[in-house]
Parts: C-alpha cells; structure tokens; sequence
C-alpha cells in the first residue's frame, strides 16, 4: 500500500510531462509537412520557414506572461488554460484550411503550448525539491518522444488508404482535452503552499538584481545561442539530410526521429546534475552537441553510419543539456520573481531560436543548405565558448 502511495505522489510529474509531449507532439508535426505544404499551397522554403516561426515567435511570446501569471493566480491554472487553447487548435486543423488560415492556426497552437513549460519548470521544482533535476529531465525526455512520434504518426497518416494529416490533429486535440481535465483534477493537492514573498515593491528590486549579475546574463546568454542552434535544426534537419546529404525522404525521416528517440538520456543527465553540478553536465553536453553538428554540416555526405552517429551525437548533447538547464536557472532565480524571472528568460531564448527557421529558410534558399546549417554551427559553438568562460570567471567570481 505504501509503495502505491508513493508511485501515486507522480501523477503531477507524468501528467505535466505528457503535457509537455503533446506540446512537443503538435509543433513537430508540422516540419515533416513542410514538402507537403510546398506542394499543397505553392510556398517555398522560405515560406513555410516563416510559419513555422510565426509559431515559435507565439510561444515564445507566452514565456513571460504565463510565468507571471503562474506567479499571481497558481500554475495548475495556467498549465490547465495552455493546454486547452492548444487542443483547440488542433481540433481546428482537422479541416482543409487555406494557408493564411493555417498558419494563424499554427499560430495559436503556439500561443497553447507556450504557457506549459515556464510554469511547469517551477511547478516541478516545488513539487520535487530535492530531485529537481531528475523531474525535469523526465519531462523533458517525454516532450522529446513527441519529437519521435510526431513525424512517424505523419508519414502513417499520408500513407494511409483514405486518411491523411487531418487525423494527426485530432488525435492531439482530443487527448489534450483530456490531459488539461485529469491535471486540474489532480495537481493541486501535490503543490505545498506558495512561499511568501518578502520583496515589498512586489518582486521589481528582484529582477534588478538578478538581471544586473553578469554571471547571470552570460548563461542567458549561453542559453540564446543554444536554442537558435536547435531550433534551426530541428526545424530543417529532414530537408537538409534530402538536400546536402542526399538521403531519401524515408532515410532522413528515419535519421530526424533518432534526433529525440535519445531524448532518454534527459533522465541521466538530469540525474547526474543532482549529484555533481550543473555546469559540469552543461559543458559536457553542448560540447558533444557541438561536435555532432560540426560533423553534420562539414561531411554531409559521410557514410551513412556516420552521419547517423553524428546526428545522434548531437541529439544527445542538445538534449541532454535542456535539462540541466532548467535546473540551474530555478536555482538562480529567487523565488520571488521564480515564474516571472524564469518566463523573461525563456522569452529571450525562444524568440531568439523563434527566428531560426526563417533564418535557415532564406539562406538556404539564397545560398545553400550547408552555409544555413553553418550558422548554426557558430552559434553553438559560440554558446561553449562561453559555457568556458562562465566556468572559469564564474567561479572566481
């Protein structure tokens, strides 16, 4: 019985993650359509580049607004909402749509999904104190999976007698119906109480502080780059693989689901960061993260192991270090301003890598694949660098 009391203590944790797949599930859905949208709708890679970063512009909109608002009425509610509004939007796409219309759809699927993991960044940390790292990197290697399942369940929908990308949205719209009621049912009564603020002019003095630590604004800063970096990729990585490798449509479907499928490794370095620190894991991670792509974007055409193990590589290091990443920023950031502090940063980091798919998309078009995937390259590489400094200042600091 005390065994099942204690399994039970995780239904926020397994509900906040499958949340966070079905957010990840419905933004990779759409980068396997892309080709699909080109041939619908007469679009280009720069067209469907920019969609998708309308999208990524939107969630990254909802970072601060949600965490401040987790801060003022409760996160269980703002999680709730998030999920709701994005389970709309899927049902939406159930229906032919004309582009304009499905993009402003994409839009508001955006909107949905970026109200989750601010919140649920905080929200796991005061429901898991002392295993902070090990929470978040099982929610982050659930969100990862949908990364897996998303282009698998679109190539069955395509392939399928009679069906077609339409029932991929329904699937998600109905489970996240779902997910929000079972959340608001159960989550609250795993929360303890909210700790009382002691900042008087309601937390300002706070982000004053916080935002004026130069050790602090570097890591944001290591964070930016990073996420630039992997939302270019993910984004294109299939038609890169078809365009500067010469893969097949199947092969390089194949290789971008193996980008998540080692999204496992989110628990072990979660876990490790408990127990040894969390710049060690970081630097750790975006330098495998770093070497991967660099093999990616100067040997595209390597034997196909290769370039296998170079992808995987790279899905390890970069996620690996999301995790991690989220710890070491609650640590950070005073709870005062937690949800507030926490949302201005993931505001940053996802407008910046909001702007990456339209990057890729229009230096691809104008120069290459390879020279788009080069940007990227330099911004992760530029993130390590300053892993080094903060590593090296940062503690003498």
């Amino acid at each position: 019985m005390a065994r099942i009391r204690g399994l039970a203590s995780y239904d926020a944790l397994v509900l906040t993650a499958l949340i966070w797949f079905l957010a990840k599930f419905l933004r990779y859905a759409f980068p396997p359509l892309f080709g699909t949208f080109q041939s619908t709708y007469g679009v280009s890679n720069s067209v469907v580049g920019t969609a998708f970063t309308a999208l990524m512009l939107a969630y990254a909109a909802m970072q601060f607004p949600s965490g401040l608002l987790a801060d003022r009425v409760g996160g269980v509610r703002v999680v709730t909402a998030g999920a709701i509004v994005a389970a709309v939007a899927s049902l939406a796409l159930t229906i032919s749509l004309p582009f304009g219309v499905l993009v402003a759809v994409m839009v508001l699927v955006g909107v949905g999904t970026g109200a989750h993991k601010t919140v649920a960044v905080r929200l796991l940390s005061r429901v898991y104190p002392a295993r902070t790292g090990r929470a978040l990197g099982v929610m982050d290697t659930f969100g990862a999976f949908g990364g897996v399942v998303a282009p698998a369940a679109v190539v069955w929908a395509l392939a399928a007698g009679g069906a077609d990308w339409h029932v991929v949205f329904l699937g998600g719209g109905v489970a996240g119906l779902v997910l929000a009621g079972l959340f608001q049912w159960r989550v609250p009564s795993r929360l303890p109480p909210e700790p009382e603020s002691e900042d008087e002019d309601g937390g300002s003095s706070a982000y004053r502080n916080l935002f004026s630590d130069t050790w602090f604004l570097v890591f944001v800063a290591v964070t930016i780059l990073f996420s630039f970096t992997y939302n270019g990729a993910v984004a294109f990585l299939p038609l890169y693989l078809e365009d500067a490798a010469g893969l097949s449509p199947a092969t390089a479907g194949t290789l971008y689901s193996g980008l998540f499928l080692v999204s496992l490794v989110q628990v072990v370095t979660g876990d490790v960061s408990d127990r040894l620190g969390r710049l060690t894991v970081i630097g750790g991670t975006l330098a495998l993260a770093t070497a991967g792509l660099a093999l990616v974007v100067a040997v595209p055409r390597s034997p196909l192991p290769v370039l296998a193990g170079a992808v995987i590589a790279f899905g390890l290091g970069s996620h690996g270090f999301r995790p991690v990443r989220g710890a070491y920023l609650v640590e950070l950031i005073p709870d005062s301003v937690a949800g507030g502090g926490l949302g201005v940063v993931r505001t940053l980091l996802m407008g910046v890598g909001a702007v990456a798919p339209a990057v890729v998309g229009i230096v691809s078009d104008v120069a290459s694949f390879q020279a788009a995937f080069a940007v990227l390259l330099v911004s992760l590489a530029a993130g390590l660098a300053l892993v080094g400094v903060l590593a090296v200042g940062g503690a003498r600091a």
